[in-house]
């Protein structure tokens, strides 16, 4: 089989080109019933169950999770399982939007008249605005395209991706108007790159009791560098008789003391620290640190409790291995 190498990049350009009018085309429909379907959403008190067939549904399974991520719980539940015992997931409380370009998908057509009889409401999202489903809907949400962008017309491609965009904007528009936050959204993905951000603290991750480097002020310059190589953070905390945090020594200030060709053996840890090191408290996030050593160029960071004590420590490898940067 030979391949037409212009022809497939025409073919791919022309899809784009398709799928790109189609949602411009259903932009320019967007009305009333749009903002009726956010306002029924909201009043729900039960659950979103999303419903469609083939296409239609692999669409609805992710509408459905976009739903639930972003603070509107939502579940798919398959039509033709529907008839066969699922429908029982579906209660008078929740709300079913319903998906199908033609409105007449004969499984989700099956179930109708039992989500009239029990009272659930429903959203079509249908290209059928005279359609059997648009007929039992109580808004119905016009996602209809000119043509697909399938060259014979009969693959769902433009109308799929209609029915993807419609459903994103009615899950953008339900977050907006529930004031949903990049917190709630971390609370739902606490796997995910966001939700360590913004959930893990800096008590989650810090090091604490006797992993932390600590020597009294006046502790000998050796008993500093002994506490150093003992706990591995490459920086101990100077405290006093209270723990109080009154300094730090790091690395890199032994560096500049051999720099300067200071005589380290006479110094106690006192003269030797860096004195008002920066600080974080433990229930800050653990970005914030991160973002402090960033910005002053520091690669370990003391924390303290509200009176200054000291309580933790933790470097940039500690903020690596917890994956927060």
């Amino acid at each position: 089989m030979s391949l037409n190498s212009e022809q497939v990049l025409q073919l791919a350009r022309d899809t784009l080109d398709i799928e790109a009018a189609a949602l411009l085309g259903m932009k320019s429909r967007i009305d009333d019933r749009f903002v009726e379907a956010v306002r029924m959403v909201l009043a729900v008190k039960g659950r979103v169950v999303v419903t469609g067939m083939g296409k239609s549904g692999h669409i609805g399974r992710k509408i459905a999770a976009t739903l639930a991520s972003t603070g509107t719980p939502a579940m798919f539940v398959h039509p033709g399982e529907a008839s066969h015992g699922d429908l029982g997931m579906i209660k008078p409380v929740d709300l079913v939007l319903a998906i199908s370009n033609s409105g007449e998908s004969d499984e989700l057509v099956a179930i109708l008249p039992v989500l009239k009889r029990q009272g659930v409401p429903l959203i079509a999202m249908t290209g059928g605005m005279d359609s059997a489903l648009a007929k039992h809907a109580n808004v119905v949400l016009d996602c209809s395209v000119e043509k697909e962008a399938c060259p014979l017309n009969l693959a769902p491609t433009a109308s799929t991706t209609a029915q993807l965009a419609l459903g994103d904007a009615l899950a953008v528009a339900l977050l907006d108007a529930r004031g949903f936050q990049a917190e709630d959204f971390a609370r739902s993905h606490p796997g995910g790159s966001l939700g360590r951000r913004l959930l893990t603290h800096v008590s989650d991750v810090m090091r604490q009791g006797d992993a932390v480097p600590s020597v009294l002020l006046e502790a000998s310059f050796a008993d500093l560098m002994r506490e150093m190589g003992r706990k591995g953070l490459g920086a101990s905390a100077i405290v006093d008789a209270q723990h109080k945090v009154l300094g730090i020594f790091t690395d890199g200030d032994l560096r500049r003391l051999i720099e300067k060709g200071i005589d380290m053996r006479a110094l106690t840890a006192g003269q030797a620290m860096h004195p008002n090191p920066r600080t974080v408290l433990p229930g800050a996030l653990a970005v914030e640190a991160a973002e402090m050593m960033e910005q002053h160029r520091i690669t370990s960071v003391l924390v303290v409790d509200a009176h200054g004590a000291l309580c933790g420590a933790l470097n940039s490898n500690d903020l690596m291995r917890a994956k927060v940067i």
